[in-house]
């Protein structure tokens, strides 16, 4: 299973090795309705083929035009689309814009150095931080405590961490894993589904067509997630949310999942049913007031969720404030 960042990389490690000089691009900022967010890539070669996007469709003809016509040629560059920008037959819709980071790289030792090392980094469990002056090559220099863990730039250097794709683990399928499913994909996550109950893998075998191929960011697993976890574990920068109301499947699921690094943990219900499941894992799993607190029950921020889609909402905006930090 790969994510699109990862799909990105790897298109640009092949080009490389057919000897093609590749255009790296990296969305830093967008306004407006522009429908790529932050750190979303592309990649194109000079016979105008890309991977991944940078607008959803509505600037890629103009930017592969311009890689034709001989334009970007420097190591490194800033560009605009949309107002104030580049001028361009396609404009963004309802006055979007876009801020790009453009990196070229030649077909060089360099070059496959430092694609290899992004990809070495997309799939494991390191961070690092890409430095750019800009008109030079970029530096990957290792994550440090004090260095910056978001993205910065100004018009002379772009500062952009780098790391392993976030993965969304959904322990059993029902119609909440089913919208954080969806909200995880348009954040650009990984996202595993384990389901072994015959009735609810075939529902989402109906619903998410063939899921035992892997489709591109999803990976569904007709699996007990119990058993998953305890044979392949997880990185910190995976996130574990039960969604059944059955304690078979989420009890022993937090069970497992207690003794992995993810950096989330969650599960749905009531006050009630929550404070009663952790009280049971309490006392059959014997778990310590630490290792309970790590449990996010009930899941999801208090916005008064009532609707499968408002409790994914809930869930996954708790998710990523946990992710940033906050």
């Amino acid at each position: 299973m790969h994510s699109l960042d990862q799909q990105v990389i790897a298109c640009a490690l092949k080009w490389h090795q057919q000897g093609a000089v590749v255009w790296l691009c990296t969305v830093l900022r967008s306004w407006g309705s522009a429908p790529r967010g932050p750190g979303a890539m592309l990649v194109a070669n000079q016979q105008g083929e890309f991977c991944g996007s940078l607008s959803g469709g509505c600037i890629e003809d103009d930017f592969l035009a311009r890689v034709q016509q001989g334009e970007f040629m420097r190591d490194s560059q800033l560009v605009r689309y949309g107002e104030g920008g580049l001028t361009s037959p396609v404009l963004l819709p309802c006055g979007g814009v876009l801020e790009v980071l453009i990196e070229r790289l030649p077909v060089d030792a360099a070059s496959l150095t430092h694609l290899s090392r992004l990809q070495q980094t997309l799939a494991g469990d390191e961070r690092i931080v890409k430095q750019v002056t800009i008109g030079q090559r970029a530096r990957l220099e290792d994550d440090k405590a004090d260095a910056p863990r978001t993205l910065h730039y100004d018009n002379h250097s772009v500062t952009l961490p780098v790391g392993s794709v976030l993965t969304l683990l959904l322990a059993g399928y029902s119609m909440v894993s089913r919208e954080c499913l969806r909200m995880a994909q348009m954040l650009r996550m990984q996202v595993i589904v384990c389901e072994h109950r015959e009735t609810f893998w075939r529902q989402l075998c109906e619903q998410q067509n063939d899921p035992q191929t892997e489709q591109g960011s999803l990976r569904c697993i007709h699996q007990h997630p119990a058993r998953y976890l305890e044979q392949y574990g997880t990185t910190r920068h995976t996130a574990i949310i039960c969604t059944t109301h059955d304690a078979r499947v989420d009890d022993l699921t937090l069970l497992e999942a207690i003794n992995t690094p993810a950096f989330y943990l969650g599960a749905m219900g009531s006050t009630s049913s929550s404070q009663q499941r952790i009280a049971r894992l309490r006392d059959i799993g014997e778990l310590d007031e630490h290792q309970l607190q790590r449990i996010h029950a009930p899941v999801g921020l208090p916005i008064g969720s009532k609707t499968p889609t408002e409790i994914a909402l809930a869930i996954m905006a708790d998710i990523v404030r946990v992710k940033n930090g906050r």
